[in-house]
């Protein structure tokens, strides 16, 4: 065995541990703060039937990419389905978000392309632009006028690509989409928003925050190249979904996203549930709203509570800590009192916080016992 290698591994594991940025596996125990299940579906009794009654129908397995026979009519009615939810002329199914980001990005960039990216944006778009082997020209978080100047810069580049999340996922905070749209136009660039996290929580129907009903009213999403989207999330299952604006691009990317064409196609089964989980989102707006209703109410009980804020408007609220080893300490006395909020600690975030997560499940007096014990421990 290399014995240099694994010495490396273990002083890179130490570095951590002097850091206190080194992660560990544990099963979760306790009232859920911390997931993506911001609707609740995940333990929803719908989408566990329709996922048996999927699996009845098509198997367990896809057994081959989509190209060659994992194909299937469940994903081609979720994709029919998902592309009313948004709005969009279409969409593609993939495995997750992450696959989708990176595949994306991958087909659409190249040596030639200059891709305009929030400093804040998820690793799985950093990562897609960094395999497609485009330059990546960083822009501060949310700065329409760095963002302005950064593209004025690179005028003259044959192909741009201006790509963020719409809801961030760290932050909690929402991209000004119209700016967005503009800019897009005025300098020539692809435009690919993420939903990831807006996804069954912002606008009509839960469709993400390009689905606002101002932004329907201006018709701004035929303006929007692509979204991304996942299930993995509020729909309580797993997958990715690419929403297109232009008939050649499902084609396009058939022909040429790597991960697409060489992966085996999801289950089936968890397509056939999709269509059930987005069925609950256009019947339930109740549901959908809920999130947001129960993060203002505990934003409310939070108020005074001496530690920095981010400018959240969304169901992810972080409470920025002064350290790694507050940010754990602070996290494990909420975990001992059976609230799981879990720290997050660079090089996910800049700075180590604590991310709150609201659901629509989430009853009053739950969130209530929460404020209390963030009052209680920080205070």
């Amino acid at each position: 065995m290399p014995q240099e290698f694994y010495q490396s591994i273990q002083k890179e594991l130490s570095s951590r541990d002097e850091k206190n940025l080194r992660r560990s596996l544990y099963v979760p125990q306790g009232i859920d703060f911390c997931s993506n299940d911001y609707l609740g579906l995940a333990k929803d009794s719908r989408i566990h039937n329709a996922l048996m009654e999927g699996i009845g129908i098509y198997g367990a397995g896809s057994t081959a990419s989509r190209l060659v026979r994992g194909h299937s009519e469940a994903f081609v009615s979720l994709e029919r389905k998902f592309s009313f939810l948004s709005q969009g002329m279409g969409a593609l199914f993939v495995a997750n978000g992450f696959t989708a980001n990176l595949g994306l990005m991958d087909a659409i960039a190249d040596l030639r392309t200059v891709v305009f990216c929030d400093r804040l944006n998820h690793a799985s778009i950093l990562d897609g632009i960094r395999l497609s082997g485009a330059k990546r020209v960083y822009y501060d978080h949310l700065d329409m006028n760095d963002l302005r100047a950064k593209l004025e810069k690179h005028r003259s580049a044959k192909r741009k690509i201006l790509i963020s999340e719409t809801i961030f996922s760290m932050d909690g905070d929402a991209l000004p989409i119209e700016e967005y749209v503009k800019l897009a136009e005025e300098f020539d660039v692809i435009l690919v928003l993420d939903e990831t996290h807006a996804v069954g929580v912002f606008g009509k129907m839960g469709g993400g925050l390009s689905c606002d009903e101002k932004f329907l009213d201006a018709e701004l999403i035929p303006r929007i190249d692509f979204r991304i989207y996942t299930m993995g999330k509020a729909l309580g299952l797993e997958g990715g979904l690419i929403v297109y604006n232009n008939e050649s691009s499902k084609d396009f990317l058939i022909n040429c996203m790597r991960n697409f064409i060489f992966s085996t196609a999801p289950m089936p089964a968890i397509a056939h549930a999709g269509i059930t989980a987005c069925e609950i989102l256009f019947n339930n707006p109740d549901l959908v709203a809920k999130p947001l209703l129960n993060s203002d109410y505990f934003r409310k009980s939070i108020q005074g509570l001496a530690v920095e804020q981010t400018n959240s408007i969304s169901q992810i609220i972080p409470l920025i800590l002064n350290s790694e080893e507050q940010a754990l300490s602070v996290s494990k006395q909420l975990q001992d009192r059976g609230l799981d909020v879990r720290a997050i600690r660079p090089p996910t975030v800049p700075s180590s916080r604590l991310r709150i997560s609201i659901h629509a499940d989430h009853k009053k007096e739950e969130l209530d016992r929460l404020s209390e014990t963030l009052f209680e421990i920080l205070d």
